[in-house]
């Protein structure tokens, strides 16, 4: 299996765009991004006939960290991912980069993608936070994202989808959580407040109880929507969604949750903001009758807790970086005010 550009080929690279070899005289590649499970190079081309053939594509490879490779390896990510793009994108109808070539090798759990490059879009640093247009912007596409799959039970015949829910999943988390928390808690002390420190504790220590399935609407989620993976265009206002390591089935107002509550710079511009962006979102879906606001709202409540979640477990499984260290406490931190400004300890009793 191909992982990495060093390994490709003029003759491999004009098949992608049905082009022959001798119409592209060269190709150089340069890393892009800043994702912490995988690497990603900008494939740059150089061709004599530019008719109807890219200048550049995205590779996105195995991690080159062997700790950060083996967390993925462990996770299914590449599997995930590169099965997303394989067999779901083309009937998502949120915004996501078009695929050139897909593979996944099955005995080493490694992956590749090779997708449309989005340049000249731009991402916004997770740290600097954004405004509520470019959340607005985003929740377009998570309820298109969400509107495409809607009570799909297709989607369950995807044993790769289902590994988030499945048991060997959730056991693998309710053990992870409390054995690196304390660890983490030490970390971040002093640069996180004792509030959500201490509404952290409450929540590893009732995990299994906020774990447990519930009733509610089902559909494929992105499971790690967040700024850092996503790019927006000016020219028409659309978000574009990347990165679907973290593609499940799940509650899709998660998604909308971890989102929103790690997307603001302050957080009570984010109090003053959710209620109208969740308002629109839900509208969006056109699901009136069977999901009601009231109950997406709850359902929004409860998932306050998923990007504190996330931040714990991601900050102790992948390669540790002075960035990484920053990106994690913030996440952990917007998302701890957002689940004590909705009260959602409550759903732990």
């Amino acid at each position: 299996m191909l992982e990495h550009p060093n390994q490709f080929s003029k003759k491999f690279i004009a098949s992608l765009f049905n082009s022959s070899e001798s119409n592209l005289k060269g190709f150089e590649f340069k890393p892009v991004g800043s994702g912490q499970v995988g690497d990603c190079f900008r494939v740059n081309l150089n061709w004599k006939e530019k008719n109807n053939v890219p200048s550049s594509f995205i590779a996105k490879c195995p991690a080159a960290d062997q700790s950060s490779r083996d967390t993925a390896r462990n996770l299914h990510l590449y599997e995930i991912e590169t099965s997303f793009y394989k067999y779901l994108s083309e009937k998502c109808s949120a915004r996501v980069p078009e695929l050139y070539f897909s593979d996944f090798d099955s005995n080493s759990d490694d992956g590749i993608l090779l997708l449309e490059d989005m340049h000249p879009a731009k991402q916004i640093p997770q740290m600097d936070g954004c405004k509520a247009i470019e959340v607005s912007q985003v929740l377009k596409e998570a309820a298109a994202l969400h509107k495409s799959y809607w009570n799909d039970e297709k989607l369950l015949s995807f044993s790769w989808l289902t590994y988030g829910v499945s048991e060997e999943r959730k056991q693998f988390v309710s053990d992870l959580l409390p054995a690196v928390y304390p660890e983490w808690k030490k970390r971040y002390q002093g640069r996180i407040s004792d509030d959500i420190l201490e509404m952290g504790d409450e929540l590893i220590e009732n995990y299994d109880k906020y774990s447990e399935v519930r009733e509610g609407p089902m559909s494929l989620v992105q499971g790690d929507l967040r700024l850092d993976n996503i790019l927006f265009v000016d020219k028409d206002n659309r978000a574009i969604l990347l990165d679907w390591q973290t593609a499940a089935v799940g509650l899709p107002l998660n998604d909308v949750a971890y989102f929103i509550s790690t997307s603001f710079l302050n957080p009570n511009d984010r109090a003053n903001a959710e209620e109208q962006l969740v308002k629109e979102y839900h509208a969006l879906l056109d699901v009136n009758d069977s999901y009601s606001f009231e109950e997406a709202w709850n359902d929004y409540r409860r998932g306050s807790f998923v990007g504190f979640l996330m931040a714990v477990m991601s900050a102790m499984i992948v390669e540790r970086t002075e960035r990484g260290d920053e990106m994690f406490a913030v996440m952990a931190e917007r998302s701890g005010w957002q689940a004590l400004h909705l009260d959602a300890v409550s759903f732990l009793d």
